[in-house]
């Protein structure tokens, strides 16, 4: 597949939809504290959300799919906000350097990504 049409930004989010699509797909335990408590069934929310990342990443690197797709990324990653946020309370909590580091460096990544999708979707 030619992808040199693709923008670099959203070849690079689809390229972070795929990793964790995989990882939600084959290690759908280390999404499992993001989930809220009162949110049912989080085994099957993470893996009908891996495969959603997927389908939007693939969707991303296709010309006559990238605006829809596009569309549904923005949704998706408004969607996951919540989970996002719970990591980093939870990270709060804990001593763990490493765990606060990410839990709240992935929190000023979102808002890129959802204009970056918003763009291609527009």
């Amino acid at each position: 597949m030619k992808t040199s049409n693709v923008p670099r930004d959203v070849a690079l989010l689809a390229g972070i939809f795929t990793v964790s699509g995989v990882t939600h797909l084959v290690k759908p335990e280390v999404y499992q504290p993001l989930m809220p408590k009162w949110l049912p069934r989080h085994r099957e929310v993470i893996i009908w959300s891996g495969v959603a990342e997927l389908g939007c990443a693939a969707g991303l690197l296709h010309p006559a799919t990238r605006r829809p797709a596009g569309l549904a990324s923005a949704a998706l990653l408004v969607g996951v906000f919540p989970g996002n946020l719970k990591m980093a309370v939870d990270a709060s909590r804990t001593r763990s350097t490493k765990f606060k580091a990410i839990a709240y460096g992935r929190l000023p990544l979102q808002l890129p990504m959802i204009r970056i999708a918003w763009r291609a979707g527009s």
